[in-house]
């Protein structure tokens, strides 16, 4: 306006420095201040905040009603996930406060949920935060300013179930002209299930040509969006990252020892919001000529906390050793010797006495704790010591008592 007395109105957050914005997580405080600069005394009805979180799809799809007819059916949907609201400034009810020139600073702070979704921006979907302030002046329109803020909900690699190995087979028939070409068979692993932007994921697999072409083995990080709104669901994959290995020729078998498939700099896996998920596979599929593609798809899930190097040491190393003695790819050290077998211990006729004593004594079914075996053994178990005497009430024979040295 021409005649506006503000000439500065904004949100800042504390702990934002030049060309960076802080970054929240579930659990932590927000804190800043709303500025307010006036040219000249301005009378303020109030001055409010609201901070809200929300996450929001909507797609539209073409439907047929008949040869001629056609509508749109559109879907969507809306989670509420922060909202909090607060007055900085309030007089009361129908009065106004006179404000001087000058630069005003009104600071404010809120909790953010224990649990949120990480901020996200789709074709089909988005996950936002802001924080928006609304100045009321009387005889004036209302003056809004608003800011964006980030959350990154943690993802921990370090957990037991993203540090299991990762493995899978397939095996396809190729086929063309109704006719067999032989078998294409695709085994693949990966040593874990979490990963983070910038590491490597080493691809170890195995191809087996068996038919009468020459096949080609790729590989490719893929992401799937997927949006969920009334029963609904919309889905949008991406390649972030891929590898192409050499050409398979027939009747040759080919080995991937760790080829490396660096992750580019994505968002974090999103798996536990009512509306949308954000799904990371590694895939391996083999290009058959004149035959559809045999495709293996392995579980990812991309984080925010890498590998730690020495939290999961012993856990990471053991299957690591145990990943690569599968694939062939490491020596373990050698096993002392395995002690003798039972068998070869105790002859089998004792053996065969055994069994053959205790097999009617397992066969009972109806055996107890109360039965005459057991009562024997608890008898036995809680007799008392014998009596100490002074005299040896079995003394040895005179044959084999011993002599004296004075005698």
């Amino acid at each position: 306006m021409l005649f506006d007395k503000v000439k500065a109105f904004v949100v800042l957050l504390d702990g934002a420095s030049a060309g960076s914005e802080p970054v929240f997580s579930g659990g932590q405080a927000v804190a800043g201040r709303v500025l307010l600069e006036l040219a000249g005394p301005a009378r303020v009805s109030s001055l409010k905040l609201r901070a809200r979180g929300r996450a929001h799809v909507h797609w539209t799809e073409s439907r047929s009603a008949g040869s001629s007819t056609a509508y749109t059916q559109s879907y969507s949907e809306r989670v509420e996930v922060v909202s909090h609201r607060a007055t900085l400034v309030a007089p009361g009810t129908g009065e106004t406060t006179t404000l001087p020139p000058g630069r005003h600073e009104f600071p404010f702070s809120f909790q953010l949920p224990p649990t949120l979704v990480t901020s996200f921006e789709g074709k089909h979907g988005s996950v936002r935060y802001c924080i928006k302030a609304t100045l009321h002046r009387p005889w004036v329109p209302a003056r809004r300013t608003r800011k964006v803020f980030t959350v990154i909900e943690p993802v921990d690699s370090n957990t037991p179930a993203l540090l299991a190995p990762q493995a899978g087979a397939r095996e396809k028939i190729a086929r063309s002209w109704y006719s067999n070409r032989g078998l294409v068979s695709l085994s693949a692993k990966i040593d874990r299930k979490g990963y983070t932007p910038g590491e490597v994921i080493p691809v170890f697999a195995e191809i087996d040509n068996g038919s009468t072409r020459p096949v080609l083995p790729r590989a490719a990080v893929v992401q799937t969006q997927t949006f969920m709104a009334r029963g609904a669901r919309k889905q949008k994959r991406a390649v972030v990252a891929s590898l192409s290995g050499e050409p398979v020729g027939p009747g040759r078998r080919a080995l991937w020892q760790g080829r490396a498939l660096r992750i580019p700099p994505v968002g974090p896996s999103i798996l536990h919001c009512r509306v949308l998920h954000v799904d990371y596979a590694l895939k391996v599929c083999v290009d058959i000529p004149g035959s559809s593609k045999l495709l293996l798809e392995l579980p990812l899930v991309i984080g925010t906390i890498p590998l730690h190097p020495f939290g999961s040491r012993s856990s990471s190393v053991g299957s690591h050793a145990s990943f690569l003695m599968d694939w062939g790819l490491g020596i373990l050290p050698e096993r002392p010797e395995a002690p003798p077998e039972y068998s070869e211990v105790v002859p089998d006729e004792e053996v065969a006495a055994m069994e053959q004593s205790l097999l009617p004594l397992l066969q009972d079914s109806d055996m107890s704790m109360e039965g005459p075996f057991f009562a024997y053994i608890q008898e036995f178990r809680y007799r008392p010591p014998p009596l100490y005497s002074e005299e040896d009430p079995n003394p040895p024979s005179e044959a084999r008592r011993p002599r004296c040295m004075t005698c």
